[in-house]
């Protein structure tokens, strides 16, 4: 499965520690008010909320519901110069390199007892501290990239499109600009992808407000951060951390009522995992019988062989037919047998595209 994993960073003190303890439904990341109090990166495996398992779980009578999860990684606070391995730059931003999208916590709340970093709340300069950082760890990699593949070149033409590429990317990153906002066509950007660079990871900026700001969550900070998101086709996912921590001290009953209260239908947290989703063009199809109902993650434009193999290289191998009932009609007609005698389970061969919520059963030799 892809095993989706999203970097979250920010600025010391903007409320990261605080969402990663609500993450972990646990205290993991010591939440102090001072910078680097999170010096090794926390793991927090994170299930994805899809009332669709409980739905089809009650159908089949499962014993067990398997949901689909994110990792999050908490990158302790990057600091101006972390590039340069100021503060703990350098180890931090190999962290980064290693997940698969990046998750942005930016302070969008005023509050005296919460010292900022730089003296002042002002959310576009918190965000291009940390792209700048990230630019220049960017433009460190490729130019030394850049001048060994130059070497090589001599005796290999074939990495010249490769240099001729990173040429093109240095001269971006030297014009501060991350590239995910640069142009690069599909033959380039595959040349890229086999380096790690930062500013092309997808970015999904969470505007951290107070509880003042519920239910709506909006204010002239959040209108900021829309604006500059906007032009790099990012997403902005407005939260309040402090609610999230509490919500996660809850039973899930207390939980939906306290959030009911507020006005509110769904957590961030359960936002942000479906964004994370969404970003990384993922889809989930689902299994269902008496031992387990699960979510299976595959990215968007799978064929059914490919998420054949997702449960076992020997499906996908042997693999014969999918049987395909929707989601809705699986429910709505009450299990697999009823929607084979309406005609609604489909049979499809391998090179089936599988649409999310899609409910498989597979046949293989």
């Amino acid at each position: 499965m892809p095993n989706l994993s999203c970097g979250i960073v920010g600025l010391p003190n903007v409320g990261k520690s605080t969402l990663f303890n609500a993450l972990l439904k646990k205290a993991a990341a010591a939440a102090a008010n001072y910078p680097f109090c999170t010096i090794d990166p926390t793991v927090g495996i994170v299930d994805m909320e899809d009332e669709r398992l409980a739905a089809l779980s009650k159908l089949s009578n499962s014993a067990k519901i398997i949901p689909a999860t994110v990792t999050f990684v908490d990158i302790a606070g990057l600091v101006a110069g972390a590039s340069k391995g100021e503060g703990l730059g350098n180890q931090f931003l190999a962290n980064i390199r290693e997940t698969d999208a990046i998750v942005h916590v930016v302070r969008c709340f005023e509050n005296d007892d919460v010292i900022h970093v730089a003296g002042k709340v002002d959310p576009i300069s918190d965000i291009e501290v940390i792209n700048l950082e990230l630019i220049l760890a960017d433009l460190q990699m490729a130019e030394n990239t850049f001048s060994k593949l130059e070497k090589k070149m001599r005796g290999d033409k074939k990495l010249g499109e490769a240099v001729e590429v990173l040429k093109k990317a240095i001269g971006y990153l030297n014009d501060n600009s991350s590239l995910r906002q640069c142009e690069f066509s599909d033959e380039e950007l595959e040349i890229l992808a086999n380096y790690s660079f930062l500013t092309l990871k997808k970015v999904i900026y969470l505007a951290n407000v107070s509880e003042n700001d519920l239910p709506e969550m909006e204010n002239a900070y959040v209108r900021l951060v829309r604006e500059f998101a906007k032009k790099e086709g990012s997403e902005v996912i407005p939260i309040c951390a402090k609610l999230e921590e509490e919500l996660a001290q809850l039973s899930e009953e207390e939980a939906k009522e306290y959030l009911e209260s507020v006005g509110l239908k769904q957590t961030g947290l359960g936002r942000l995992v479906k964004a994370a989703f969404k970003t990384l063009g993922l889809i989930n199809y689902l299994t269902t019988g008496e031992q387990e109902t699960r979510a299976w993650t595959v990215r968007e434009g799978s064929t059914a062989q490919e998420a054949a193999g997702e449960i076992h290289t020997d499906i996908k191998k042997g693999f014969i037919r999918a049987e395909v009932v929707p989601f809705d009609d699986m429910i709505s007609l009450g299990g697999r047998g009823k929607a084979r005698e309406a005609g609604k389970a489909r049979s499809e061969g391998k090179e089936y595209i599988v649409k999310d919520g899609d409910v498989i059963l597979f046949f293989h030799n």
